[in-house]
């Protein structure tokens, strides 16, 4: 007795689904990886690769101008750690990233609590908004030839310091050794801000009323209020944001370029300019990829840190 084309179908469809055979092959165990070679391809073109060749050229000495370059070990780390100016640079990065990172964090909280404070009314808190967010519009180029302007001994700077009498003559502010690196400390604590300001106005937010609530029922003032709920409530957006800024901020390069060119006299020289000039500069390239490679080792430290971190909070 023959069997019909369509009680072979309901046949086929009615098998369980463990009996199935499959219907890909290879094809189907091969498709995860083809969907996410493009990505892995250019994350190691992009990156990996880049990487690979700085730490290879560390390694030599007279690398891009010299055809045979000689391989020469950890020679070039010695001579970079050895180097006053690694140190000076060192230093000011030091100097220039903590101060930033720690005036961002308390500029950052104080506009976020006004802005989310129901004792501004919403005209006044739009206005605000706006006003505070635009150091964060403007590029680093562009902020970089605003504070040159503003800070220049016939600018607006000086010029009021002078009319009230806080100044007897002009400071060239970006060109006096005892200002500079104070003074490009504050155009990046201003143009950083509003990155912690927004974040943390995010943060605060999401905090639940009820816990305020309770706070006051209980006798709180405003500061412990802050202290024992706003403080707990945000702690782990500060902690988060302080390890990225902490990043950003150590390999700040446009910035210092734009204004100062890391003088004068090497006042606000910081690693990253003095990687630069290293390389092209100096055309030493060995020893600009020597400390670039430092650079990117402390980075990677704190990077692991800061995702330590967060796998410890997402359990």
């Amino acid at each position: 007795m023959s069997t019909s084309p369509s009680h072979t179908v309901m046949t086929t469809m009615s098998a369980p689904a463990g009996q199935r055979r499959p219907r890909f092959g290879s094809r189907g165990r091969l498709e995860p990886y083809l969907l996410i070679a493009p990505t892995v391809l250019l994350v190691a073109g992009l990156m990996v690769v880049p990487v690979v060749i700085v730490i290879v050229y560390s390694l030599f000495n007279n690398v891009v101008t010299n055809q045979n370059p000689q391989f020469v070990g950890l020679t070039n780390y010695f001579t970079i750690l050895s180097d006053s100016s690694f140190w000076n640079a060192a230093g000011n990065t030091a100097v220039f990233t903590v101060a930033s990172v720690v005036i961002h964090m308390v500029i950052g909280v104080a506009f976020a609590l006004m802005l989310n404070s129901k004792l501004v009314h919403t005209l006044p808190r739009s206005i605000f908004r706006a006003v505070y967010v635009l150091p964060w519009i403007f590029t680093a180029s562009v902020v970089a030839v605003l504070w040159r302007l503003l800070l220049d001994p016939s600018g607006v700077v000086n010029f009021l310091l002078e009319s009230l009498g806080v100044l007897h003559h002009a400071v060239p502010w970006l060109g006096t050794p005892a200002t500079a690196l104070l003074a490009v400390t504050l155009i990046n604590i201003w143009s950083g801000y509003p990155f912690f300001m927004i974040s943390l106005l995010a943060g605060l937010q999401g905090v639940p009323a009820d816990l305020y609530e309770a706070a006051r029922v209980d006798g709180a003032g405003l500061a412990r209020q802050f202290v024992s709920v706003t403080l707990p409530a945000l702690r782990p957006i500060l902690f988060s944001m302080a390890l990225l800024d902490l990043l950003w901020t150590t390999q700040q390069f446009t910035l210092i370029w734009a204004t100062t060119g890391g003088g004068p006299i090497d006042h606000t020289e910081v690693l990253s300019t003095y990687t630069y000039k290293l390389a092209f500069n100096g055309y030493q390239f060995s020893l600009a990829s020597t400390s670039a490679v430092l650079i990117l080792l402390a980075s990677l430290i704190v990077a692991i840190f800061y995702v330590r971190q967060q796998r410890k909070e997402s359990q």
